[in-house]
C-alpha cells in the first residue's frame, strides 16, 4: 500500500499571507488525518516564508504515534535567526522520515535531485547524523538517474523520492511515455539496489493513478500543492452554501 503524505506548506503561506493563526496547520493536519493520511509533510525553508521552526515543533508532537512525519529541506543551508537548520530541526523534532533535498533559497518551489554521482560524499556524514537521531532518511533525486543508487544505500540512504514535475507536466500535455519510463527505470534501479522509492512533485488526481501502476511498489507519494488546489475547488460550492444558509436562516 502507498503511503499518502499530504504536505502543508501552502495551508502556512495562506496563513502567513494575512498573519494570525488561520488557516490553522494543527486544524489542516487533523483534518487529513481523519481523512486517512498516513503520513504529514513539511519543507521549512530558512526564510520563513511557509512553515516555520515552531510549526515543525507543533506537528512533531501532533502526529506523534499517530501518521508518520517527514521533514524536507536542504542540509546544506546555513543556520540563521528562526532557523536552526536541517540537522538541528531533525533532532529537535525526531521525524519518521528525513528527505533531503538540494533547493537554494531563491527557489519558488524544489526542481531538481541530487547528483548522486557527485554528491555521495558530502552526503554521507550528514546521512550518518540524521541515521543517529533514529529516523528513515531519503534523498530527493531526479527521474533518469542510473548510478550513485548503490553508493547512497552503501552510506545509510533507505529510500529516494523521484522528483515527478516533469512526468507530471509531461503528463498534461498528453504526452507522458518517455517521462513515466525514465521514472519507472530509476524506480528499479533504486529497488535493485536496496533502497525504496517515493515520489513528489506536481502529481495530482489526474496524473497520480497511472504514475502507481507504472510503480506498483511506491512506498510514499508526498503532495501538497495540487492537494490543497483541489481541495479549495471541492470544498468551496459546500462552504458557500453554508453561508447562505446561515443568512437565510438569520433573515
Amino acid at each position: 500500500m502507498t503511503v499518502l503524505s499530504v504536505n502543508l506548506n501552502k495551508i502556512a503561506v495562506l496563513r502567513n499571507a494575512r498573519g494570525g493563526s488561520e488557516p490553522n496547520l494543527a486544524t489542516a493536519a487533523e483534518t487529513c488525518i481523519a481523512a486517512g493520511c498516513g503520513g504529514i509533510t513539511v519543507h521549512p525553508r530558512p526564510d520563513r516564508r511557509h512553515v516555520t521552526a515552531e510549526d515543525v515543533a507543533m506537528l512533531a508532537e501532533l502526529t506523534r504515534a499517530r501518521v508518520e512525519f517527514n521533514i524536507e529541506g536542504n542540509p546544506f543551508a546555513p543556520v540563521r535567526p528562526g532557523y536552526p537548520g536541517f540537522l538541528e530541526l531533525v533532532r529537535l523534532a525526531k521525524p519518521a522520515q528525513a528527505t533531503l533535498v538540494p533547493d537554494s533559497d531563491g527557489q519558488i518551489t524544489s526542481d531538481h535531485g541530487f547528483d548522486l554521482g557527485r554528491d555521495i560524499p558530502r552526503l554521507a556524514p550528514l546521512v550518518a547524523a540524521l541515521g543517529d537521531t533514529g529516523c528513515r532518511v531519503s534523498v530527493f533525486v531526479d527521474a533518469g538517474t542510473n548510478t550513485g543508487l548503490e553508493d547512497a544505500r552503501a552510506i545509510g540512504v533507505a529510500r529516494v523520492e523521484l522528483y515527478t514535475g516533469p512526468y507530471a507536466h509531461a503528463f498534461a500535455s498528453g504526452d507522458y511515455t518517455h517521462e513515466l519510463a525514465r521514472c519507472v527505470t530509476t524506480a528499479e534501479r533504486a529497488r535493485a539496489a536496496g533502497l525504496d522509492v517515493n515520489a513528489g512533485h506536481d502529481l495530482d488526481q489526474k496524473n497520480l493513478g497511472t504514475f502507481r501502476r507504472a510503480i506498483p511498489w511506491l512506498a510514499e507519494v508526498s503532495i501538497g500543492h495540487a492537494l490543497i488546489s483541489e481541495a479549495l475547488y471541492a470544498a468551496l460550492d459546500p462552504t458557500v452554501r453554508n453561508y447562505l444558509a446561515i443568512l437565510a436562516q438569520s433573515d
